[in-house]
């Protein structure tokens, strides 16, 4: 049964990031995808874990061969989604987790209408300068980026799923039950896999 595509935005420290890995470790069969990007890495970043790292010619050549799902610039970089990647996972039944922007899920909605998407909420502005603080964000940085959240959040009415995270483990939480409640659906059933034989004659199988 082929997988499913979940999209995750919030605006840059809403916590997208910490609360994907979360549920990458604790949810059997889901898989985070890795995304490109032309920006430096962050201490701490590794280059085919984090992101796939790529200068700007090499991203340019990327996008003329038609090699992503989506791609835009955001505070001067480039970040994509490559196509090739994706749709192999979701043929071999993984349900994929996608970390984009706003921007990106637009252009993965045209194309892919059956992608569910879910907006993490910060429970307010002053919380998500404070956050990006805390992760140690240059100010000019900090500034640039709040104003893309201004721009960002009210499209929050675009998505299927909206969480507020003013409760990390909480918000987790609520994306979990998303996430594996769409696992329930009818369309991801396959009656060949049922063996048990009572269960087949009472479904009428």
């Amino acid at each position: 049964m082929k997988g499913e595509l979940f999209i995750l935005s919030s605006p840059a420290g809403g916590g997208k990031t910490t609360i994907s890995e979360i549920l990458i470790k604790e949810i059997p069969k889901l898989k985070r995808v890795i995304t490109c990007t032309t920006r430096k890495p962050r201490p701490n970043e590794r280059d085919g874990e984090d992101y796939y790292f790529l200068s700007n010619r090499e991203f340019e050549d990327r996008i003329k061969r038609g090699e992503f799902l989506e791609y835009a610039v955001v505070h001067g970089n480039y970040y994509g989604t490559p196509k090739k990647e994706v749709e192999e996972e979701l043929k071999k039944g993984y349900d994929l987790l996608l970390v984009i922007d706003v921007q990106g899920m637009r252009q993965i909605k045209r194309n892919k209408k059956d992608a569910i998407t879910i907006f993490l909420l910060p429970p307010s502005l002053g919380e998500l300068r404070k956050r990006m603080e805390k992760r140690g964000d240059p100010e000019k940085e900090i500034k640039k980026r709040m104003e893309t959240a201004k721009k960002e959040i009210p499209a929050w009415k675009e998505y299927d799923f909206v969480v507020i995270n003013d409760r990390i483990q909480r918000a987790k939480e609520d994306i979990k039950y998303i996430i594996l409640s769409q696992r329930l659906k009818i369309s991801r059933f396959d009656p060949d896999k049922i063996k048990d034989t009572e269960l087949k004659r009472l479904m009428g199988l």
